[in-house]
């Protein structure tokens, strides 16, 4: 049956960025783990947020990963030269849990805090 890995995290960008990101989940649609990103119903004000919540397969692991180390590549829009930053956690059942920083063009990955620790348990 395999194991499960918990991913739970966000994505911060301004509106081109979000665009990208759009077409860039939307190529990696699977129909079924794909439904686990989400947006606000409504954007307040300049930054955009993208979520992401699911429980999935260890095996579908590299397809989330693929994903935003895609999305993480994404360059600036704009003269600030802000790019794409996010966090996620994912908490696989035998492993425990890792943090993943979307940060700087790269995910950066490394174990989570022990305070994260409640989360997996």
């Amino acid at each position: 049956m395999g194991a499960y890995v918990s991913i739970r995290g966000w994505l911060e960008c301004d509106e081109a960025q979000l665009a990208a990101i759009r077409e860039i989940t939307s190529a990696h649609e699977d129909d079924h783990y794909s439904n686990g990103w989400g947006t606000p119903r409504q954007h307040v004000n300049w930054t955009h947020y993208l979520f992401y919540g699911a429980d999935i397969r260890e095996s579908a692991l590299d397809w989330f990963t693929d994903q935003i180390t895609e999305i993480a590549r994404i360059p600036a829009s704009d003269n600030d030269g802000d790019l794409v930053r996010g966090l996620f956690l994912a908490t696989h059942e035998v492993t425990g849990t890792t943090e993943w920083q979307v940060r700087d063009g790269q995910v950066f990955t490394s174990p989570a805090d022990t305070r994260h620790q409640y989360l997996s348990e």
